[in-house]
């Protein structure tokens, strides 16, 4: 999920003042870098790394960042650097496993431009966005809609409408979309290769701004949504020729636990057939709350099995951030 290694854009598809009614240069200020270290043994540290660096956005004057999650889930420390190269030291205040958003508390005065939030909603494909990462124009690219639609990551995420972006972004993880209007719409996730009428397109997944509205609140106060927990398995599924295949186990998680292996078929849940990721994760979030037993199906060299998982909440086995 993190960006790749940082390569340039081309000077053709960064935005240029003189195309926005707004203030472009003063937007892209409220872009900064974060960077993030986690603990050697957190339970994610073994699937996104020790170090991690991408992008977050000032939405308030007293100096909130929202991020993708996965930046700071179990820091230890994080640093905000602005285009001027200024660091400040920052809290993760809260991440929602639903949505992926992440917020970050500065814990420092940034001296910085925030951006009002935006209406997602109301994007339709082929709309113009900038993407943008921290360091101004040169990091930031003109982008079209190309779609919005279902999203579901084998990490057991789903988004009912997710937005996809192209061209994409060279470090997407934490970029700001931006409308035309100068608001913000929405935050880097994924890189990701959309196929369309048989061709491939490579665009940048993005987590719609209006998930994050009716959340802020709880997020900024709890740290995170006060409602019951999805149930968690910690196993990696993914679809290949039309069928739903665990692809890893999470070290420690309950399908470990159970027994359930990379290479085994996922045909139902509780008796009834899966086919998509999707389905797969929305049937088990239907039994309810974390702590449920899930009654998986599965073929594992060509004999059924069924497992019954004991799920958990995955934030009981994440590290709580430390406030120094």
């Amino acid at each position: 999920m993190p960006s790749r290694e940082p390569r340039e854009i081309p000077r053709s598809d960064q935005p240029k003042p003189e195309d926005y009614l707004f203030d472009l240069d003063k937007a892209l200020m409220s872009i900064v870098s974060v960077r993030s270290t986690i603990p050697e043994d957190a339970l994610t540290a073994r699937t996104l790394g020790p170090e991690r660096v991408g992008h977050g956005v000032v939405i308030s004057e007293k100096g909130l960042i929202l991020t993708i999650g996965y930046l700071v889930t179990e820091a230890e420390s994080v640093w905000l650097v602005d285009g001027r190269g200024r660091a400040t030291a920052g809290y993760p205040l809260g991440f929602d496993q639903e949505t992926g958003f992440g917020l970050i508390q500065a814990l420092g005065s940034l001296d910085l431009p925030h951006l009002e939030l935006g209406d997602s909603g109301d994007l339709v494909k082929g709309d113009n966005v900038i993407l943008a990462g921290a360091g101004g124009r040169e990091n930031a690219i003109k982008a079209k809609i190309t779609s919005k639609r279902e999203f579901a990551g084998y990490w057991e995420y789903v988004l009912d409408e997710a937005i996809f972006t192209a061209p994409p972004h060279p470090t997407w993880g934490g970029a700001g979309l931006i409308g035309d209007d100068g608001k913000l719409l929405g935050i880097g996730s994924l890189f990701v290769q959309q196929v369309s009428g048989g061709d491939s397109m490579d665009c940048n997944m993005i987590v719609p701004i209006d998930l994050l509205k009716p959340i802020l609140p709880e997020l900024q106060k709890f740290g995170r949504v006060q409602k019951p927990a999805r149930p968690w398995l910690g196993m990696l599924a993914t679809e290949m020729d039309d069928k739903l295949v665990v692809a890893g186990i999470v070290d420690g998680g309950p399908a470990k636990t159970a027994d359930v292996r990379v290479g085994d078929f996922v045909v139902g849940v509780n008796g009834a057939p899966v086919a998509e990721l999707a389905d797969l994760f929305r049937a088990v979030w239907a039994l309810g709350e974390a702590g449920v037993d899930v009654p998986l199906n599965l073929i594992r060299d060509e004999d059924q099995l069924e497992i019954s998982i004991h799920s958990v909440n995955r934030a009981d086995l994440l590290k709580a951030p430390q406030m120094h």
